[in-house]
């Protein structure tokens, strides 16, 4: 099953049920440390440039900051913020910090090295302890490798600090969290750096599954881009109205879909309904099993469901599994339930005034806003049942169910947005709450696994998240520094025949910022993922190629970094040939034969090819197409594919073709 893409979208990531207090806004204010948590012991600053100290104190405080050999003063200003700056140190310590002023703070035990931010979605987020790796936690023993979490938190503006602190990583810490510990691809990214480099390492991991990379950027990294502009001020408006009482929301949301869904506005739930028109289907599936192909937006599905006699009058519980992404349900006339998580299992009370002997009604509206949709769950997920009283034999709803098709997500407007503390699919929410409270900590660099969730919006993808680099540049202040990009993993069974596909084209979208945005790169996970898991295990593979990048592009090591990636093709005869950058040695297959490969000519249709090594080129050719213009390869969610250099790298998916993206106009 595919994650999701728009709770997940610039539209439905801004739906929640409920209204966040307008006080909650400042839950910061006057709530501030003399001195951040960042600068706690065990800490790790980032050597070789400016060291920048700060914290709170009553306006006009003198502040000194002793660390090792040197001594600085400084002044709260009107706000009450107070900052330092000490000259740039090498590696080393451990050193001893003291902050003065209206208090004294000694700081123990902090290392000068490379610190690191590591975040994104899931992937980023998955702990040690979920990667099957006991001799690694058991050999996780490096007090010189520091380890620092940022909280979960959603804001709706900045917030200053957080309740954090930085461990020496151990056996010990590194299973702290929520997850399984630490970040398996973070903490093997550090290993690595710290085995070559031998220098301290601050690994800070800030991240959060199933989240948008729009939530991670600032209102002001966002608004330069027209792209994003109605989610933005969707959130903008909806933030400065959170004062809007319940009922006034329910008016503006009930307004917003019988506007943009005509099943809302003739109320399709209700008993006169024509659905003589109506397809007949089988659930639970992904809509996209049942003829629903390549289709985003909103579908309505209804049955009938024959209630006995025993059951009038009494409340029921109605289990329909999770739905991708959102639902509305109706039982006859009456709303009895609604979700936005793609990933959660619906389960809603019908009351007993609504529940009558004989044939009652089950309506659905789904909105699924990028990547697959529908009923995902099991048959067993579906039931109806007697609230409160295990011996009733509930009844199944798997099977057949009628649906109809209406609105498609690129012809919706932009929808009225509402805020909720546990919804991080918002735009700015994320940065607000775990990257704001960072600025400007000295870092060498980033880490990021996400895109999972925007997959459906893949071409917005190459806007966001140069926006999110740009952003976090300007607001950390120590230059353009390198930024590495893990692109996503197989997932979800293999296709049978070469498809359009959104993963591809979000993989797409990560060589291109790689490639176009300066001093990024690229970390290639396609042969490590798990058709049945979209959190694959081998996260070691993952930190490592993360590391090698780092160590070749930003720490300048000779080592090879990347698999082949495509430079150019000519057509020769019926046959197209490639060439590649990064052969570090040769092409390799591994594998009997070549597989991946997709060729099409004028007409645009692919066909899979038959593919070959040529010393460092690739020999592509079909008997299909005799007159071929274009090849792709590794284009599809879990494409089988096995071209490698010699150095064990695998090669980056890739398309030679600009044909326009299936996701080009989703927003």
């Amino acid at each position: 099953m595919l994650k999701k893409s728009l709770m997940y979208s610039c539209l439905l990531v801004l739906l929640t049920s409920f209204v966040m207090p307008a006080c909650l806004l400042s839950a910061q204010t006057g709530n501030v440390p003399f001195l951040h948590p960042l600068f706690s012991d065990h800490a790790v600053l980032q050597r070789d440039i400016p060291i920048r100290v700060w914290g709170w104190a009553e306006p006009g405080s003198a502040i000194a900051v002793t660390l090792a050999d040197q001594s600085k003063q400084g002044r709260a200003d009107q706000d009450g913020r107070w900052e330092v700056v000490l000259r740039p140190m090498h590696a080393g310590g451990p050193y001893h910090m003291t902050v003065t002023g209206p208090q004294t703070v000694e700081v123990q035990d902090i290392l000068m090295g490379d610190v690191w931010i590591c975040s994104g979605q899931s992937n980023m987020e998955m702990g040690i302890a979920a990667c099957n790796v006991p001799d690694e936690i058991a050999q996780a023993n490096y007090p010189n490798i520091r380890l620092l979490t940022v909280p979960k938190a959603v804001e709706y503006l900045p917030i200053k600090t957080a309740n954090i602190s930085w461990k020496p990583c151990s056996s010990k810490t590194i299973l702290e969290g929520v997850w399984g510990g630490f970040s398996a691809a973070g903490y093997f990214f550090g290993q690595e750096l710290y085995k070559n480099l031998n220098i301290p390492i601050g690994l800070i991991h800030t991240s959060w599954g199933g989240t948008i990379v729009e939530a991670w950027t600032s209102e002001e990294g966002l608004a330069p881009y027209e792209t994003i502009a109605p989610a933005l001020k969707g959130f903008q408006a909806s933030r400065d109205s959170l004062n809007m009482n319940p009922d006034e929301l329910t008016r503006v949301l009930t307004k917003w879909f019988e506007a943009n869904d005509p099943g809302s506005a003739q109320k399709w739930y209700n008993a006169q309904t024509d659905r003589s028109d109506w397809k007949t289907v089988n659930v639970p599936a992904e809509w996209e099993q049942i003829g629903i192909n390549n289709f985003d937006g909103f579908v309505w599905f209804t049955r009938e469901v024959d209630i006995p006699a025993s059951w009038a009058g009494k409340a029921l519980q109605l289990r329909l599994g999770p739905i991708d992404d959102a639902d509305q349900t109706w039982f006859n006339d009456t709303p009895v339930g609604s979700d936005d998580r793609w990933n959660v299992s619906r389960s809603y009370t019908v009351p007993s005034a609504s529940v009558k002997a004989g044939s009652n009604r089950i309506t659905v509206r789904v909105w699924d806003t990028g990547g697959n949709g529908g009923f995902v769950g099991q048959t067993n997920d579906m039931t109806l049942t007697l609230q409160n009283d295990s011996q009733a034999k509930p009844i199944s709803l798997a099977g057949q169910w009628q649906c109809k098709v209406t609105t498609p997500q690129s012809k919706l407007t932009s929808k009225p947005a509402t805020l909720n503390k546990n919804n991080p699919n918002v735009t700015t929410v994320l940065y607000n709450g775990m990257i704001a409270p960072l600025v400007p900590y000295g870092i060498k660099g980033a880490i990021w696994y996400q895109g999972e969730s925007n997959a459906g919006r893949a071409w917005q993808y190459r806007t966001l998240l140069p926006a999110l680099i740009k952003n976090w540049r300007n607001d950390f202040k120590v230059g353009d520094f390198p930024f590495y990009i893990v692109q996503l993993a197989a997932f979800t069974q293999t296709a049978p025949e070469p498809r359009e596909n959104d993963w591809a084209e979000l993989r797409e979208a990560q060589t291109w910022t790689a490639k176009n945005v300066p001093n990024c790169g690229l970390a290639v996970a396609i042969d490590i993922g798990e058709a049945n898991d979209i959190h694959p295990k081998n996260k070691k593979d993952v930190g490592r190629r993360l590391a090698f990048a780092a160590l070749a592009q930003t720490y300048g090591k000779d080592i090879p970094y990347s698999g082949p990636w495509y430079r150019s093709m000519s057509v020769e005869g019926s046959a197209i040939r490639l060439r590649f950058d990064h052969i570090d040695g040769g092409l390799s297959v591994h594998g009997d034969q070549l597989k991946g490969f997709a060729i099409a000519g004028g007409d645009r249709k692919f066909v899979w090819a038959d593919a070959r090594i040529d010393g460092d080129t690739v020999i592509v050719s079909s008997p299909q197409v005799a007159k071929p213009v274009a090849v792709r390869y590794a284009w599809d969610t879990n494409p089988v594919c096995n071209l490698f250099n010699k150095a064990g790298l695998p090669a980056v998916p890739f398309r030679t073709d600009d044909w326009t993206a299936i996701t080009r106009n989703n927003r």
